[in-house]
């Protein structure tokens, strides 16, 4: 059995999950990268191995619990280990909490939410084992601070606050480590149509007055995953250019 971590990132396909699945390759992890759809993963598959980096495709819709949970085992099985689980993929319905319907509520706490718990479940066993484990469960600042339009994702990433503290508290005598990264407004396909007045806006609120870019948050990843990391968990960290921060 190779020596090399073996890190899992849904929603690698774009934006943020393929950021941190580019940098943990090239920081010399095996990235297995897991989104719904195939053809952009074995893109980035070929990217990696072209940089001199080592990468592997578990197609899956998170949705599918059972499926997405045989991804993750099989990938722990080929490997014959499981160090990393980014569990970055995610989905917004936004809506007023008036016009909210049943089903954009229930969708996005079943793909938000729901799939870090069997992700989690799933890749507890081989992290135990291995004595070894990093959990990075990617959050956001509207689940520190709510924002109007998104009470069901804001709902989602404030609940893998405490969801995350209670795994760091079970799995970290076995050397598994768990934290929350909760980014700010990103440049990504989610923020590239806000109107320019709102873009303006949000970043008179960053100290930084700048909209992050993925590699930021792929850098934070990076850390919280490296074994230097080892006394940090159950921590959510915001890397949102000073935004959340009064």
């Amino acid at each position: 059995m190779s020596d090399q971590r073996i890190a899992f990132i849904t929603g690698a396909s774009r934006g943020i999950g393929r950021a941190i699945a580019t940098r943990l390759a090239a920081d010399g992890r095996h990235a297995v990268l897991c989104s719904r759809s195939q053809a952009p993963l074995n893109d980035l598959k070929s990217e990696i191995e072209a940089n001199a980096g080592s990468a592997s495709v578990q197609a899956c819709d998170i949705s599918d619990s059972a499926a997405f949970a045989k991804a993750i085992e099989s990938a722990a099985s080929e490997h014959g280990r499981l160090d990393i689980l980014v569990n970055n993929a995610g989905i917004t319905r936004d809506n007023l909490i008036l016009r909210m319907t049943d089903e954009e509520w229930d969708d996005v706490i079943s793909t938000n939410l729901k799939s870090v718990f069997v992700a989690c479940r799933a890749a507890a066993r081989p992290m135990m084992k291995g004595k070894f484990g990093r959990v990075v469960n990617i959050a956001s600042t509207s689940g520190l601070v709510g924002n109007a339009g998104q009470a069901n994702y804001a709902a989602a990433k404030s609940a893998l606050t405490g969801f995350t503290k209670s795994i760091a508290r079970e799995l970290g005598a076995k050397g598994v480590t768990a934290n929350v990264v909760a980014p700010g407004f990103i440049n990504t396909d989610m923020t590239k149509n806000l109107p320019e007045q709102v873009v303006e806006h949000v970043k008179s609120l960053c100290s930084t007055k700048r909209l992050g870019e993925p590699e930021d948050i792929a850098a934070a990843v990076a850390y919280v995953t490296s074994d230097d990391a080892g006394f940090l968990t159950g921590q959510t960290i915001a890397v949102d250019g000073g935004m959340t921060m009064c």
